[in-house]
This record gives structure tokens, C-alpha cells and sequence, in this order.
């Protein structure tokens, strides 16, 4: 972004009435370099100038770049500016922000700043070309430029970024500024942006709303008459006429830009501000602006005219050149109107000999007074020509394709798709859309035009699958049709699309039709595998038991090693955990995806063939078979590659979610809360209700429940709608089981047990037997045990049936409590032995420490205290190990009741506190403040609050009871009993 010659005239007088705007903008910058010498944190600031055209907004940032050159820190300026004509270039202003500082780096040095982000962001910011049949995640590359921005401003001097006519940003930039503005006041970063509010796209909002509310929108209006007065006599001498003055201010209405064009104007003609010099201010105002520019066109010959219009369609960092050949000009007639031009103050020179318009609203009359559409689509072919012959790329040359006319022309069809391929690659989706539907419109060969809908359908896969749906639909309707290769990938894709989007029904018809059509052969297995797939997600499937009879058949079948086959034998492996089969056995299928220690080629979390779906089903099956070691770093292999391969959208936030769930059957439940959140503010920027963040909200209230915190859970279930009425997707964990728990968690005993009725029934129907995935039957027996003990008791022994079948020690010991919470109390302590016993074999913390505090609480009952203690010191110290708050404070009421003695008490406490909790707590109970226990931990007073908070909650004492509850002195505090006020 360089200086115009507008721009110039008026930083070179005073900016009137934009004195508070420029104050604003100093205290921004004196705040950064001062808390950047200081070595402070939170130093960014976020500046929105908002304005209509010509009110000095690119002035007001032009002034800002003065004051970043004068100060005493140095700070590193990055610069852009948005074009009108290049709002379809992906990256546009990114790459004008970015590349100049990078460029400076060697290759290695690059390397070591972007770390293991460079293949992600280097081909977006045109540092180098992306890997043949790369997609990159768009949200991957915006956390990659995230990345390599926040490396810039800790490693470097600080940054100021500086973006003018923002509303002109291409849309992949301007959803990286919405998204990275949030990160700003952390950073060592000014970054100012200016635009015209009336014309900012809706991807611009959130950055607005963001703005707003940290008071950072600056509004500039029009000049008043006595700014105005000030600026004539400062250009013309303090003896200019009242009556001139006004009559300036009257015409141009205060616009900055329209008084500096009219000062220029008023030069040319050497015209004195004098009162008989007025009735010519009207016309040279007018002669000023855009379209009266246009039109003086029109006088300077058909060479000015279209060297003017060649320029308007390359819009800015003209090359004076290419401009000539675009034109058709040779270069002596290109350099006379190159000078005229020059002349008449509508092209200026920019940077490195390049050429802009010297104001946008120039370069917006000039483009608009092209009445020919024929000129302005021929000028635009002939750009896109000249960037072809230089070796630029198809991406570079789309924007002005897509602004030719159709004209059934073949050549033109396969440039836009390799445009099209390379926006994917560099993670510019809609920009691949836009080359691909405009290819549609040429059109293509008939025997081209299905796998041109194809491509458009997969190049929306990742980020709009309503769209995706609809193309390869046409694509594979299209006669003539898809190669065999194509029309099954164009299926499987089509069914995770319709999947995605609440459709496992469809997706199921769909694959199901495309298996009877495909002969025998690995394509018809593959197709077989995505059909069993869909229909399991399925929760209200008429026929389950024919499909559970049909995949059991074909799973024995199938005797190969192929990514088919094992596909097959992982879906068999899931179908009988839901069923509630023997463990064992659904073990045994689900080492077939397996090669040695690593997934087999097929099947793994990249593979574009199936998707995340099957080894995250497969990972599932580990999850309910007490197999956590297995599922977790199958799960963090996920998060890894996605990583990686910068998949950092809906795929990274289903590892992510994984991961929680482990986290939660694992017993880390604090843990597992703190990840779950962030994963569900991930899940936002997909879109709300998706089935993806319906599990996210069901474990993370699942989480919340055994964290003795009830009322989160139902406040979060209510803020996301989780509950009826249910998607047609399965939820892990099942959702109406999770809604009834709800219910029964908040006393609303008689709903519960009528929903959990119906639930049990709906489930059974399905052949999901499953009690851990949907133990709806455990907490039915609860729900009617005091109206109805008998059914209590059969429900609960049905349950244990169902969870020995299975065979795991989770499912059996979680199924004995239930027997026991509902048998007579010399039944119930047995059967807690039981429990006990079989979940102390399990990797379930969480639900062994459950089982100890009712076993301890049942031998209080029937007056066995010494092993009620026992039971419940290991079940407390378990609790407080697993961040399950409620049962913590439950199982210290009932070590209380059971004659704990103090000293028993404290031996607890201090053991369930972890290592840093127990030194702040230590130096808590010796008096220190928490400032001083900051520097001597040296830890932020506010990482000393939250362990103090912690260590609090789990020894049961405030700070004046600590000391006792540790086993420690209390300190010696001053006697201030005999002071008395002076």
C-alpha cells in the first residue's frame, strides 16, 4: 500500500476535526511500543476507521504509518489494501500483508518460523506451489496463518497491520481477519482496517461486533464549515473570501476527498478565492468526482480511453505493460496516454514502478463506464491471456475468466478446472466453486459436464455439504455419466454429505442403489461397507436384525485383506458392542483393521475413501470394551494427522472429541470438562445442531453430571437444544438415555422413568443392548424404585444379564451398582463387594470411585464401620483424583457419619491433592497473601487462585480451616484483641 497523490495533499495540511480519531490512534500505538519495551502482555489493539468513500479513511491510516516511522520503537508494518476487482483472488490481501516481511527470510528461516505449519500456509500466502492433488481444510489454513502472525509479533518488533478498503477484501482474507481479531489484545499488534460500512460483505460482521464492543469503531463524518474555511485559507491565504469558503463547504458537503480534487482543480485554472470565483466551483466539483472523470474520457481519444479501461479492469498495482497489451496500444501510444492520464489526476504512481488510480472511486467510474460489456469482457480475456503466457497459473488468471463470456469453448473449460484445483489447494473452496460453475456455463463437453459437477460437489465437501449434496446428486444423474472410478467415489462422498447433514437415511439409499448396479468386485464391497455404515447411524431402523443377519454374513464372506474387507470387519466389530455381544468376539474383528501396529492402508483417518467414520468406529468399539489404552492413542494418531494436514475443521474437532470421551470413561473428568469446552467452541464455527456437536454436548453434560454439577448440565442442554425432538443419527452417548438421566438428576422422577420407558422400548426395538453406551436401564430402576421396588429390581437385574453378556468388567461392575442401589441393604452390600471388585479391574476411575463410596456408605448402614472407612477413604481419594466434586463432598459427609476421626480425615485430604495444589495450599495455611505465594511458586496470582480454589474443594475447608485439614500448624497470627482505635 504506497502514498497517492491525494493521499499526499492532505496529510500534508493539518487533519481537521479528526483530532480525537488521530489521539486514539497514538495512545493505540504509544501502549504498544511502551508495553512492548516493558516486556508486558496484552498489548494489541484493534482500530476500525468507518466511513464513505472520499471521507479520509486511507488519510487517517496514512498518518498512522507516519507515526509508526517516527517513533522511537521499532515496529515492523505490514500493509494492504483491498481491490475492487480482486475480491475474487483467494489470499489477495494476506499475501500483500505477509509476503514482504517474508520474503526478507530465507527459505530455512521461513521454515523455522511457520514450523510445522509451512505446507499448510506457504502455498496460500505464494511462497511456494501446492502438492499435486492437494485440498487443503480451510480452517487449517486460517490456524496456519493464525500461527505464523502471532510468530511475527513475539519474535520480531512489534507489528502494526494496516488494511485499507477492507470491504474490497477477497472473502478467504476477510474471514481470517474476523477470526484472528479475537487474538489481538494478546499479541504485541495494532492492527488498524478501514472500510466502507454500507459495502462490508456479512463475513466481515463478526470482526465489527467484535470491534464494537472493545470501543474500538471510529466513525468519520464530514468536515464542518469551519474546518473547511481553515483548509481554503491554508491552500489559498488567509484572505480568502467568507462567502468562497462557505460556498466550498456547501458543494463538496464536508468530503475531504471532493475539496482536495477541488483545490487541484482550482491550481490548474490559477483561480483566487474570491466571491466572483464561486459559480465555477459547482462545475469543477462536479469534473472531480467518478463518473464526470469517466466521462472526460470519452474527449482524450480512444487510446487514453482504453489504456484507462485496461487499468480499471487489472484495478491496482497496475503494470504499465501489461495494461498497454491489454489495451491493444503499442508502448509510444501507451506512453502518451500514460501521460495524459498522469495529467488529468486519474492514475498516479504507486510502488516499483507500477501504476493505481489516485482514489478508488476513480477506478470504480472508470470500470462502470465501459458501456460495451463486449470491451469490458475482452479486456478481461486478454488479462487472463497475458497472466496464462507469463506463467502465473490458472488461480492468478481466474478472476478475470470468470468475467468473459460464455462461449462454448472447451480450452476455457479446462482452465477454469485447473483454476479450480488450485483454489483447493491453498484451502479456497468458494473460490474453486466459482470457477467451476462458471465452467458449467461455457458449458463443457457433454461427456465432460458430469465430472465437472463432480468436482464442484467435492470442492464444497468440507465446508458446505447442502451444496455438495445437490451437485454430485447431478453429477451422477448426468448421462452421459461418471467413469466407475468416479461415479463410486461421487457416491461414497455423497453419502457422507447427506450424513453430515442429519440425512442417514439417504445416505443409506443412496449407497444401497449404487451396490445393486456395481458388479462383484472390491468397488461393490466398498459400496457395501458405506451402506452397513449409514444404516448403523441410523436410530430408528425397521429392519435391524435382517441388516445385523446381512453384515454378519458378509463379514464371514470376506476373507481378504483389502480396505473394503477390513471396513466390513471393523463395522461388524461396532454393530456388536451396540448389540451388547460379547466382548471378545467384537475384539477379535476389530484387530482386523490393524497391519503391524499402524491402521491398514485404507482405512486410516486421512483416507479420503471413507473418512473419519471408520476408524473412528473402530476406535468407538475400544472405547465400550474397556480397551481405553487403545482408543486414546488411536484417537490422538487422529488429532495428529489432521494436524499435520492442516484439517483443522470438522475432522480435527471429532479427534478432539474423541479424545474428551476417553477422558471421561477414563475417569479424568476435570480434564475431560476443560477439553470438552474448548472442542465445543470449536464446534461453533461449523454451525450449530450438527450431529457432531450433539456428542460434544452429550458427554460434556455426561461429564458435568458426574461432576455433581446438575444444574451446568441442564443449563448447557438447554442453551444447545439438546433434547427433544431427537436427530435420526445416532449420539454418543444416546441422547434421549442422557435427556432422562437429566430428568432424573433434577428430581423430576415421574417424567424420567415415562421417558426412560420409552427410551428402553425404542432401543430394544433397534437391538441396541448396549448398557454403558445407553445405560437407560440402570437408571430406570432408580427412576421407579420407590413406586415400584419389584420392577426396580427386575429392570436392574435384566441390566446386569445384558452387561455379563457383554462381559467387560465397566458394564458388569456399573450394572451390579444399579442391582445394588435398588436391593435391601444386606443384598446391596454384596453386590457392591461385587461391583467393587469388578470395576477395580477396570480403567473407569470414575465409576470405582462411585461404587467404593456406595460400598462404604452400605456397610455404614448395617453398622460395619471399619470397613465403611476403609471404602470410602480409597472412594474420596479416588473422587478428588477424578475432579467428581459432588461425590467427593457426598463421601467425606459419610466418612464423617462413620466415625472418621480427624487425623483420618486430613491423611485423605492431603493425599488428594496433587502436587502443585498442596504447595500453594501449604503456604496458604502458613498466612502467605496470594502474591506472595506467586512469586514463590513463580505462577500468576491467578493460577495460585485456582489452585487454592481446588485444593479448597477437595480437602473441605476454607482458608481458616486449612491448616488443620493438611496436619499442620496453623500460622501465628499478631493478638490484636487489646487495640483500640486512635
Amino acid at each position: 500500500m504506497v502514498t497517492t497523490e491525494w493521499e499526499r495533499a492532505v496529510t500534508g495540511r493539518g487533519l481537521y476535526e479528526r483530532e480525537g480519531l488521530t489521539a486514539r490512534a497514538e495512545q493505540a500505538l504509544d501502549a504498544l511500543r511502551e508495553g512492548f519495551r516493558s516486556g508486558g502482555t496484552d498489548l494489541g489493539s484493534l482500530l476500525l476507521y468507518s466511513g464513505e468513500a472520499g471521507l479520509g479513511k486511507t488519510s487517517m491510516l496514512a498518518e498512522l504509518r507516519r507515526s509508526v516511522a517516527a517513533g522511537d520503537v521499532a515496529c515492523t508494518l505490514l500493509t494492504a489494501r483491498g481491490g475492487e476487482q480482486q475480491r475474487n483472488v483467494p489470499f489477495h490481501v494476506v499475501r500483500q500483508l505477509l509476503q514482504p516481511a517474508l520474503a526478507k527470510l530465507s527459505e530455512a528461516q521461513r521454515r523455522d518460523l511457520f514450523e510445522s505449519w509451512y505446507d499448510i500456509a506457504a502455498p496460500a500466502l505464494g511462497l511456494t506451489a501446492p502438492s499435486a492433488g492437494m485440498q487443503s481444510d480451510p480452517q487449517g489454513v486460517r490456524d496456519a496463518l493464525d500461527w505464523v502472525m502471532a510468530r511475527l509479533a513475539v519474535r520480531q518488533n512489534p507489528l502494526v497491520l494496516i488494511v485499507d478498503d477492507l470491504h474490497w477484501a477477497d472473502l478467504e482474507s476477510l474471514s481470517w481477519l474476523a477470526a484472528f481479531a479475537s487474538r489481538v489484545p494478546g499479541l504485541p499488534l495494532l492492527a488498524a482496517l478501514a472500510f466502507r460500512p454500507d459495502e462490508m460483505p456479512p463475513e466481515g460482521d463478526p470482526l465489527l461486533a467484535a470491534d464494537v464492543a472493545s470501543g474500538g469503531l471510529l466513525k468519520l463524518q464530514t468536515l464542518g464549515p469551519d474546518a473547511v474555511a481553515a483548509l481554503v485559507r491554508e491552500e489559498f491565504g488567509e484572505d480568502a473570501d467568507e462567502l468562497f469558503c462557505h460556498q466550498c463547504w456547501s458543494i463538496t458537503g464536508g468530503v475531504p476527498y471532493d475539496l482536495v480534487t477541488l483545490f487541484g482543480k482550482l491550481r490548474d485554472r490559477q483561480l483566487k478565492a474570491v466571491d466572483e470565483n464561486v459559480p465555477a466551483l459547482l462545475e469543477l466539483v462536479a469534473a472531480g468526482r467518478g463518473p464526470a472523470v469517466a466521462k472526460r474520457l470519452e474527449k482524450f481519444g480512444p487510446d487514453t480511453y482504453r489504456f484507462a479501461y485496461a487499468a480499471a479492469v487489472l484495478d491496482n498495482e497496475i503494470d504499465p505493460a501489461v495494461a498497454a497489451r491489454v489495451a491493444g496500444l503499442t508502448p509510444a501510444a501507451a506512453k502518451v496516454a500514460l501521460e495524459l492520464l498522469r495529467d488529468e489526476r486519474i492514475l498516479t504512481s504507486g510502488r516499483a514502478g507500477l501504476l493505481e488510480f489516485v482514489h478508488p472511486t476513480v477506478g470504480t467510474a472508470v470500470y462502470q463506464s465501459m458501456l460495451s460489456q463486449g470491451m469490458r469482457t475482452a479486456m478481461h480475456g486478454k488479462a487472463a491471456q497475458e497472466i496464462i503466457d507469463g506463467g502465473l497459473g490458472m488461480a492468478a488468471a481466474s478472476r478475470h475468466l470468470l468475467e468473459t463470456y460464455p462461449d462454448d469453448d472447451a480450452e476455457v473449460v479446462q482452465q477454469l478446472r485447473q483454476a479450480a484445483r488450485e483454489h483447493l489447494a491453498v484451502g479456497a473452496p468458494e473460490a474453486a466453486r466459482r470457477c467451476l460453475e462458471r465452467a458449467l456455463q461455457e458449458p463443457p463437453p457433454e461427456t465432460e459436464r458430469a465430472d465437472v459437477l463432480f468436482e464442484l460437489g467435492c470442492s464444497t465437501l468440507l465446508t458446505a455439504p447442502s451444496i455438495t449434496i445437490n451437485h454430485l446428486q447431478a453429477a451422477l444423474s448426468t448421462v452421459p455419466g461418471l467413469n466407475p472410478e468416479h461415479r463410486e467415489l461421487a457416491t461414497l462422498r455423497l453419502g457422507q454429505a447427506l450424513t453430515h447433514s442429519n440425512q442417514c437415511v439417504e445416505a443409506a439409499e443412496v449407497t444401497g442403489a449404487e451396490v445393486d448396479r456395481t458388479p462383484p468386485g472390491p468397488g461393490r464391497v466398498r459400496l457395501l461397507a458405506a451402506h452397513f455404515m449409514w444404516r448403523a447411524f441410523i436410530r430408528e431402523e425397521s429392519d435391524a436384525f435382517d441388516r445385523f443377519q446381512r453384515l454378519a454374513d458378509l463379514s464371514e464372506s470376506l476373507t481378504g485383506d483389502d480396505a473394503g474387507s477390513r471396513a466390513v470387519r471393523v463395522l461388524r466389530a461396532w454393530d456388536l458392542t451396540l448389540r451388547g455381544e460379547p466382548s471378545a468376539q467384537a475384539m477379535t474383528f476389530a484387530e482386523s483393521a490393524f497391519e503391524g501396529n499402524r491402521l491398514a492402508e485404507g482405512i486410516g483417518w486421512t483416507n479420503t475413501t471413507w473418512g473419519f467414520e471408520i476408524p473412528g468406529l473402530l476406535g468407538l468399539s475400544y472405547v465400550y470394551n474397556d480397551r481405553l489404552d487403545l482408543a486414546l492413542e488411536l484417537f490422538n494418531e487422529a488429532a495428529s494427522e489432521y494436524e499435520v494436514s492442516g484439517w483443522s475443521g470438522g475432522h480435527l474437532v471429532f479427534a478432539n472429541f474423541l479424545q474428551g470421551l476417553v477422558l471421561f470413561r477414563w475417569g479424568r473428568l476435570e480434564e475431560a470438562e476443560n477439553f470438552l469446552r474448548l472442542t465445543l467452541r470449536k464446534s461453533d464455527r461449523l454451525g450449530r445442531g450438527t450431529p457432531l456437536q450433539w456428542d460434544i454436548v452429550g458427554v460434556l453434560c455426561d461429564t458435568l453430571l458426574a461432576r455433581g454439577r446438575v444444574q451446568d448440565a441442564v443449563d448447557l442442554a438447554e442453551e444447545y437444544s439438546f433434547g427433544p425432538p431427537y436427530p435420526p443419527v445416532m449420539v454418543l452417548p444416546d441422547a434421549p438415555t442422557l435427556y432422562g438421566r437429566l430428568l432424573l438428576a433434577q428430581g423430576r422422577t415421574e417424567q424420567a422413568a415415562e421417558h426412560l420407558t420409552e427410551v428402553g422400548a425404542q432401543l430394544d426395538a433397534r437391538g441396541w443392548h448396549n448398557t454403558v453406551w445407553a445405560p437407560w436401564i440402570g437408571s430406570l430402576a432408580q427412576a421407579v424404585a420407590a413406586e415400584d421396588p419389584d420392577r426396580a429390581r427386575a429392570l436392574a437385574a435384566e441390566g446386569l444379564e445384558r452387561a455379563r453378556r457383554v462381559g467387560t468388567n465397566s458394564a458388569i461392575g456399573m450394572a451390579l451398582r444399579w442391582c445394588a442401589a435398588v436391593a435391601e441393604p444386606q443384598d446391596a452390600v454384596e453386590l457392591l463387594r461385587q461391583s467393587v471388585e469388578h470395576l477395580g479391574q477396570s480403567p473407569t476411575a470414575y465409576e470405582y470411585a462411585l461404587a467404593l463410596v456406595d460400598q462404604g456408605t452400605a456397610l455404614r448402614r448395617i453398622g460395619r464401620p471399619r470397613e465403611a472407612l476403609e471404602a470410602l477413604g480409597q472412594g474420596v481419594e479416588i473422587a478428588a483424583q477424578c475432579g467428581a466434586d459432588g461425590l467427593l463432598a457426598r463421601g467425606r459427609v459419610e466418612l464423617v457419619a462413620a466415625g472418621a476421626s480427624p487425623h483420618r480425615l486430613r491423611s485423605v485430604a492431603t493425599r488428594v491433592l496433587n502436587q502443585q495444589e498442596h504447595r500453594a495450599a501449604g503456604f496458604a495455611s502458613q498466612g502467605l497473601s496470594t502474591r506472595e505465594i506467586a512469586a514463590e511458586m513463580k505462577i500468576g496470582e491467578s493460577a495460585v487462585g485456582k489452585l487454592l480454589a481446588s485444593a479448597y474443594r477437595k480437602v473441605g475447608a476454607g482458608p481458616e480451616g486449612l491448616a488443620a485439614a493438611l496436619g499442620l500448624e496453623p500460622p501465628d497470627l499478631p493478638d490484636v484483641s487489646g487495640t483500640t482505635e486512635e
